[in-house]
């Protein structure tokens, strides 16, 4: 099956041209007839399979071919990051199109937001809590919508914005097309659906589970081995670009620190630092000038970036969902990538949990040469820099200025 077979407006094709898109992904495959047939949709499917553009498309041919310069499509979006990688998917897809975007969150001034949605956006992404400021206040007509998506529905549930979301859905009186992606299907959102969809076409790509092209080792090891446990591996570890994930925003910063005195190219990514902070990270890792990004689970979605060739969850995330989300930044479509997640003793429950999802035990690896007893909590949090060792990722920002500097925010 090709994107010619879906018949889509020429502005919109060229689009898809301009990307190189050549055969949709399956949830693409799958979604994209019944929202251009008007259905309501619920999409499941794995992070990292195309599901963006599998709304983002059949929403700009809608939009091609009707009036302008007024809101007719909302996409509510967990976090920023997302809000601006949907953004930056719409300006993708549609530059032929003609179609305005806005991204609407917190975090920034409103009078740029303001300007765009005065001045014709027919598309709006935004976070839950921005857009019932822009409601609240007027800047926001919802009353020519046409087209809504709850775009990482389970996430915004365990983010605490199911009330907010219902208060943006009571501002919508008119009939419009309301389309649901979520990678799991907790009762929250199993009752929502009952509620604001209209007989929905699902689509279910795979099980929920982390795609097949990621492997999977575990580091058991006691916590105040971790930091060594982590430099070490990273030396021996060929990498591009690495994810580390951490449980806490004050430990996201110190372990930041820490690699950075150890000579990495490494940036950090947590919710107390300011919207343009979070944007340089991003950007910096996009780009590959940081090799490696430190960060809470607000990374765990909404951050589109190829080339991640290692998920490293320094601490355990909460259960196996969120597992999925976490190494789901890696091995996306047709990449492949390696997950690494350092457990303790208190970690096993979820271990079992997250063994079930993949249908088979995960490989327990330890490092060898590497002291698992006599290193002290001081000697294994701060460790003083190796004078002549560099991996491969460390000579790759030799001779540069040190991309981490400690945030003042954080």
């Amino acid at each position: 099956m090709s994107f010619e077979s879906f018949n889509f407006h020429p502005s919109v094709m060229a689009g898809v041209l301009a990307q190189g898109y050549t055969t949709p992904t399956p949830i693409q495959e799958q979604s994209i007839p019944p929202i251009m047939e008007g259905r309501d949709v619920i999409g499941l499917a794995q992070t990292g399979t195309g599901k963006t553009a599998a709304f983002a498309l059949p929403i700009l041919n809608r939009l091609s071919q009707g009036k302008r310069g007024q809101l007719r499509a909302l996409i509510i979006s967990p976090t920023r990051e997302l809000a601006e990688q949907i953004c930056d998917t719409f300006t993708d897809l549609g530059k032929k199109t003609g179609l305005r975007n806005v991204a609407i969150y917190g975090g920034v001034g409103k009078e740029m937001q303001i300007r765009k949605l005065r001045n014709g956006a027919e598309i709006a992404v935004g976070c839950p809590g921005r857009l019932l400021d822009h409601l609240y206040q007027g800047d926001l007509d919802l009353s020519k919508l046409e087209i809504l998506v709850i775009d990482e529905a389970d996430r915004m549930f365990d983010m605490g914005f199911l009330p907010d979301i219902k208060r943006i859905l009571e501002c919508i009186l008119q009939p419009r097309q309301t389309l649901l992606f979520s990678a799991t299907m907790p009762d929250d959102i199993r009752r929502l659906v009952k509620e604001v969809l209209r007989n929905p076409v699902t689509v279910q790509i795979g099980r929920t589970a982390p795609a097949a092209s990621v492997s999977h080792a575990l580091y058991p090891v006691q916590q105040n081995l971790k930091t060594a446990l982590l430099i070490e591996l990273l030396y021996r570890t060929k990498t591009d670009s690495v994810l580390v994930f951490v449980r806490t925003k004050h430990r996201v910063e110190r372990l930041a620190e820490q690699l950075h005195r150890d000579g990495y190219n490494v940036d950090s990514l947590q919710g107390n630092l300011s919207q343009s902070r979070r944007q340089a990270a991003l950007d910096g890792f996009r780009s590959g000038r940081i090799k490696i990004l430190v960060a809470t689970d607000i990374a765990a979605r909404g951050i589109d970036v190829s080339g991640i060739s290692h998920v490293i969850n320094y601490d355990m995330p909460e259960n196996s969902d969120a597992y999925i989300h976490r190494i789901g930044r890696t091995g996306r479509v047709e990449e492949t990538g390696e997950a690494f997640t350092f457990v303790t003793h208190e970690d096993m429950a979820t271990v079992r949990d997250i063994e079930k999802v993949l249908g088979k035990p995960i490989e327990r690896r330890t490092l060898e040469g590497f002291d698992y007893k006599t290193q002290s909590s001081d000697k294994a949090e701060r460790r003083t820099p190796r004078p002549i060792r560099r991996s491969p990722v460390q000579r790759q920002g030799m001779g540069r200025k040190p991309q981490y500097a400690m945030s003042r925010n954080g």
